[in-house]
């Protein structure tokens, strides 16, 4: 069973998870900036490798656009920390979504009760915190990231 997930427009809902490195994140709380919410279903495997490094490498980009992205997934801290050392993830917060499992995911209508983990989407979520923009990709396509930066190009201008 999936959830219905959150549209454009609706009101993201506020959380707090996380960080590789145990800090608490609440993105939410950035003012002013828009927040990309990259979920993925699973740490150590390739194509969220792919999604996640992308964002590290899109950093500068992002924060040019001010733009926060986050990478979540339902990993536990500790897989969380050593996935980020082993791909030299020192930018992007990756985001435990552990416990309550899933729990962010189930939110935003984006977890997979058959499989415990969460689709592979991106979520970008405008200044004054309603979705602007949502996607939900094959568990095996690689999000396109470039699509994003478009979109928050265009709205920039």
């Amino acid at each position: 069973m999936t959830h219905h997930h959150l549209q454009v427009g609706d009101t993201a809902p506020e959380f707090s998870l996380n960080n590789q490195d145990n800090q608490a994140v609440n993105p939410m709380a950035l003012a002013g900036k828009r927040i990309l919410l990259s979920f993925h279903p699973l740490a150590w495997t390739s194509i969220c490798e792919i999604q996640m490094r992308t964002l590290e490498v899109k950093h500068t980009v992002f924060k040019e656009l001010e733009v926060m992205a986050y990478g979540i997934s339902v990993d536990s801290l500790k897989s969380k920390q050593a996935w980020a050392d082993a791909m030299g993830i020192k930018e992007t917060n990756l985001l435990a979504d552990f416990w309550p499992h899933g729990g962010v995911a189930r939110q935003y209508g984006l977890f997979l009760d058959d499989t415990g983990v969460s689709n592979r989407a991106n979520v970008l979520i405008a200044p004054d915190h309603t979705v602007e923009w949502i996607k939900i990709y094959d568990i095996h396509e690689v999000p396109d990231i470039e699509a994003i930066i478009a979109f928050v190009n265009q709205k920039k201008q």
